[in-house]
């Protein structure tokens, strides 16, 4: 529902709230120019000393008012004619012209009606309380992406537009919600929807009929500093009965021309002064610093747009189109899916599609948008939980297991889950376990035990489905034909050969980088976006499940290359293995996003062994700044299978690479890497401890002797892997 409502008004209203933004952000500027270019007066400096000497200068003076800024303006009449300049409180002369500002005059127009009158004050309006309604559910989806909202601001992981569209609504929000809340306010006030709130007190009917008075003897004058004052208005010329008005922070009043009386006052009301406040912190007019502040603010409004826009086509595109999905309300099945990459919303259809025919009403959605209040039919809850990373939730289930653990009791429905993994994993199907195990302790009733599907097989899908047919008792018979993502041709242009010498063939197959189009280009989709660590996946012939490989390159270089070595029986990496240049093989393009080596400057310790190194040298390769790299690399011989061995040499010269340790395990004396690491425990600890990132890349038990010795250096220092892991510090890519 949350995530509903801050879709679509998004998505409806975004051209609306970005011309908003942007001239909001623009105006913002106007009110610290002001206050830097005009003159301000002195702190001692009162209004009665101000108007004498501006009346020296202009006599016609008629009004004098002091902006937000301290921009002090008078207004006169010389001979008939009007005139109007800027003040110099020190001199009472004019030094600029008053006359308004023509671009921030259209500015003003554009932010207020698009030029176009009430109708446009009212389009506007509509605009603020779209951002009022995207600045809500945008605070409360934040929340429950950080996992609450005492971890505002913990570390995110996911694609690029997701986490910087998070990132930019964590800074924004506070000032988008006070920019639109304000908004809707004067918008109302503009429309008399709101009380006037005050007036000015009732003009006086006696007074001493003298003119002339000197104006340092008006005592309101003499003991209102400037500070204070918004405007000043002379009574007119040789009109005893008329009167000065004093308008001031506190009020407003009528001083008697002749003698100086106080003839009536009318302190501000409670309400003005709310009503002036909204004014203040939503034009910046008093408050130049938080204006410019909040219009720093609105500029995230376009990239929160744009990156917005790209989770939703990415979105579509990882979910398939399914045809007679139920309104949850109505449903009596409800399939929730937890998916990071998007194969297992495919699963989700062809179950969907198998129940419907079979009569049931069933709806589908993420489980990250579970409202168990929403099922008012539903006799069942089916999850279809895949595990993401070290065995956490995929992107379409975050916020799932908190709200579970928080609630104080489960739904009376009977729930059945299905956990999708990879058994090569050492934290197989962990977060479909985790669920499991938290419903179980709240009680919740179970449909069916827990059970796994392995690297997506079509078979073990199939088996479950007809189980699940029997506790139904109807026929269910599940054929799923997993839907790939679009594939494109690679070329292989070279290669370069290792390990024939000890039995282990193992090549690195650089290919063309194929055309893409305009349009993804503009989306960053197929291979128009892609850096070192990154995925391709490729499916062999005479088999319909995908193998992925990590990237070695970026798009810049202009070139796709990935490490692989041939496995005895292994279909894909064999057909990799024969490939010769010219010949070719087609691919498709998955971010990885979660191993990355970030933008920061911090040293980076990056461990991997045989093929593991790919991703490891992409990232070297990269680092034209020259990051500190420490790379610790794992090989059988350097005679057989030392990979970029000359690169790396080029690499240290040109300060990509800090320091390279190798560790030769087919020596005379048989070296790992974690014996690296440990020869090396003290560089380590002090690098950790300064703040170093770790990446581990390789197969799972390089990974979990990595885990033990870094365990063994840190354990003086206080840290530990777990907690590096938390905090962002330590990667795994593990195969």
């Amino acid at each position: 529902m949350i995530r509903a409502l801050h879709r679509w008004p998004g998505l409806l209203a975004l051209l609306l709230v970005t011309i908003l933004s942007l001239s909001g952000a623009a105006l913002s500027v106007f009110p610290a120019a002001e206050r830097l270019a005009a003159p301000q007066a002195e702190t001692k400096l009162t209004v009665a000393t101000l108007a004498d000497r501006i009346q020296l200068v202009y006599p016609g003076v008629e009004q004098i008012r002091r902006s937000p800024s301290g921009r002090i303006t008078a207004y006169w009449f010389d001979q008939g004619k009007p005139g109007a300049a800027v003040i110099d409180p020190a001199t009472g002369e004019g030094v600029a012209s008053a006359d308004p500002n023509q671009v921030e005059r259209w500015l003003t127009n554009l932010h207020r009606s698009l030029f176009l009158g009430d109708g446009g004050r009212m389009a506007m309006a509509a605009g603020a309380a779209a951002m009022l309604v995207l600045s809500l559910s945008g605070a409360a989806l934040v929340a429950r992406r950080a996992g609450g909202w005492r971890h505002w601001f913990a570390p995110l992981r996911g694609p690029l537009a997701g986490r910087l569209h998070v990132e930019i609504a964590r800074i924004a929000v506070v000032g988008l919600l006070l920019s639109s809340a304000t908004a809707l306010w004067m918008t109302a006030s503009t429309f008399e929807l709101l009380p006037d709130g005050g007036s000015p007190p009732a003009f006086p009917a006696a007074v001493s009929n003298g003119t002339g008075i000197a104006l340092d003897r008006l005592a309101g004058l003499s003991e209102t500093p400037v500070a204070d004052l918004r405007a000043l208005s002379f009574p007119y010329p040789e009109d005893a009965a008329d009167v000065f008005t004093l308008k001031t922070d506190r009020g407003t009043g009528y001083l008697d021309q002749g003698d100086g009386a106080l003839l009536a006052w009318a302190d501000l009301t409670v309400w003005e002064r709310v009503s002036e406040t909204v004014y203040m912190l939503h034009t910046g007019q008093g408050a130049a610093t938080l204006g410019l502040v909040l219009g720093l603010m609105a500029l995230g409004v376009p990239a929160m747009g744009a990156t917005g826009v790209q989770i939703w086509l990415a979105g579509r595109r990882g979910r398939p189109r399914i045809r007679n999905n139920q309104p949850a309300a109505g449903a009596e099945t409800i399939l929730l899916v937890g998916s990071e990459g998007g194969s297992t919303w495919g699963f989700a259809a062809t179950l969907h599609a198998a129940l419907t025919k079979a009569g049931q009403s069933v709806h589908v959605g993420p489980m990250s948008g579970f409202a168990p209040e929403r099922y008012k039919r539903a006799e069942r809850i089916i999850l279809l939980a895949a595990t993401y990373g070290d065995g956490t939730a995929p992107a379409s289930a975050k916020g799932f297991l908190d709200w579970l653990n928080a609630s104080e009791r489960a739904p009376e429905i009977p729930l059945a889950v299905l956990g999708f993994g990879d058994r090569s994993f050492p934290n197989y199907c962990a977060f479909a376990e985790a669920v499991t195990s938290a419903a179980k302790a709240k009680g919740w009733p179970a449909l069916l035990p827990l059970d796994t599907i392995n690297r997506q097989s079509p078979q073990d899908f199939a088996r479950w489905g007809r189980a699940l047919g029997e506790v139904l008792g109807i026929p269910l018979e599940l054929s799923h034909e997993p839907v790939l993502p679009t594939t494109k041709t690679l070329t292989l242009v070279s290669r370069r050969d290792y390990g024939a010498e000890v039995q282990a063939p193992t090549a690195i197959l650089r290919f063309a980088v194929p055309r893409v189009s305009l349009w993804q280009r503009l989306t960053g989709s197929g291979f128009a976006r892609f850096t070192a660590g990154d995925l391709i996946g490729i499916v062999p012939e005479g088999s319909a499940v995908p193998r992925l490989y990590s990237l070695a390159s970026a798009r810049r270089q202009g070139f796709i290359e990935i490490v692989v070595k041939k496995h005895a029986g292994g279909l894909c990496s064999g057909q990799l293995i024969a490939l010769e240049p010219g010949e070719t093989m087609t691919a498709f393009l998955r971010h990885n996003p979660g191993f990355k080596p970030g933008p920061s400057r911090v040293p980076l310790i990056l461990i991997g062994a045989g093929t593991g190194i790919g991703p490891l040298a992409g990232f070297v390769r990269n680092n034209g700044r020259g990051r500190p790299i420490h790379l610790f690399f794992g090989i059988r011989h350097p005679d057989s299978d030392f990979f970029y061995v000359e690169d790396f040499s080029a690499w240290q010269q040109d300060g990509r690479l800090t320091r390279l340790i190798t560790a030769v395990s087919r020596g005379a004396r048989p070296h790992y890497v974690q014996d690296a690491l440990r020869g090396e425990a003290t560089q380590v600890a002090d690098l950790v401890c300064n703040g170093a990132r770790v990446m581990v890349c390789g197969g799972r038990d390089m990974a979990a002797g990595v885990a033990d010795a870094l365990g063994e250096i840190l354990a003086p220092t206080g840290l530990t892997p777990a907690v590096l892991k938390a905090e962002g510090r330590y990667i795994e890519d593990v195969y």
